[in-house]
């Protein structure tokens, strides 16, 4: 049995938080799936192949990581790639109640999977996607928050 773990999200856009996790989680699996969820319930910055290219880009360093784009339920790409390990960040007690809620949905409807919750480290806790998107907007310094590479694309998005 392979060692794969699956991360969804939408990663719009993949911050330092996000790239913290996946460090951390990297050297414990075979293989580390970033998956860029598509939600049609979320205003994007960037199309999903974008964000496919940007966290390709910020986690170039990580051989075993890799990144695939899944309109559905987790749970079924989990099925068609063999993984068993949903990995998931928690960064405020917030975010716990939601994970934990689609943690029982997800073991109800495949009980092989496991949903492993990682904390993010407390230089990052605080950073968003959604509160990285706001500052960009208002003209705030991204530094600390995103990778170079991000930060270039978010730019070029608000020339637009």
């Amino acid at each position: 049995m392979s060692n794969i773990a699956v991360y969804p999200g939408s990663f719009d856009p993949i911050t330092m938080g996000h790239v913290d996790i996946i460090n951390r989680i990297s050297p414990l699996y075979d293989e580390v799936i970033v998956l860029v969820a598509q939600s049609s319930q979320k205003t994007s910055m960037f199309t999903p192949e974008e964000r496919k290219v940007l966290i390709e880009k910020s986690l170039s360093h990580l051989k075993n990581v890799k990144v695939d784009l899944f309109d559905g339920l987790t749970v079924e790409y989990m099925k068609k790639v063999n993984a068993q390990v949903i990995v998931r960040g928690l960064r405020a007690v917030v975010d716990f109640e939601y994970e934990m809620t689609m943690a029982q949905i997800n073991k109800k409807i495949a009980p092989q999977v496991e949903t492993l919750l990682v904390f993010a480290s407390p230089e990052y806790y605080y950073i968003s996607s959604r509160g990285v998107k706001e500052l960009a907007i208002n003209g705030g310094a991204l530094n600390g928050f995103v990778s170079d590479v991000v930060k270039e694309a978010m730019a070029q998005k608000l020339k637009k």
